[in-house]
């Protein structure tokens, strides 16, 4: 039985996954990992540290990124709310460099986002409240931890007023960061 359908995304590398949603009266059940069945769609599963993130409504958090030697593929899920989940791709080789993409997370729709190293990452609450779980293949690393100003990729966030942590809001633009990817 295929548990996962992998769908092409326009950044090389870079999958959405929908899994299979199985709900009755009580609820739903999900799986969002399996060794086996990731294996077999070519994917990377060398998880090193998993976390999970809360935000309320127009929390926008990015775009995120470690760079080398830390640097590392992440799986991201919206467990709880709905999301607009943006990816911009900071490969200096790659044909999207430069490029962003959106999509919609829901713990509803229960869809997965597997991204390579070498994107940023960000997202922006649309729900009252929002939990994002997160698998990653390295461990957090202080002096590797980036980021690229939320504001300065075209992305349209549809929000004109997002939180923001200081740190967020500091972020150099994209036009002045020098990717080591």
């Amino acid at each position: 039985m295929k548990l996962f359908e992998k769908i092409s995304t326009p950044f090389e590398g870079c999958f959405e996954l929908q899994p299979i949603v199985r709900g009755d009266s009580r609820g739903s059940f999900v799986k969002t990992f399996h060794a086996d069945a990731f294996a077999e769609l070519g994917l990377v599963t060398d998880f090193k540290e998993e976390y999970y993130s809360t935000s309320i409504k127009n929390v926008l958090r990015g775009m995120h990124f470690q760079t080398p030697p830390a640097d590392h593929v992440k799986l991201v899920l919206c467990m709880e709310g709905a999301v607009k989940d943006v990816l911009v791709d900071l490969r200096k080789d790659s044909a999207t460099f430069g490029k962003h993409c959106a999509f919609e997370l829901t713990a509803a729709k229960a869809n997965i986002l597997y991204i390579p190293k070498g994107l940023a990452h960000g997202f922006l609450t649309l729900s009252e409240r929002a939990t994002m779980f997160y698998k990653v293949t390295s461990v957090y690393s202080p002096e590797n931890d980036k980021g690229i100003l939320w504001s300065s990729c075209n992305i349209d966030w549809q929000c004109d007023s997002p939180i923001l942590s200081t740190r967020d809001q500091n972020h150099p633009p994209l036009a002045e960061f020098d990717s080591p990817f």
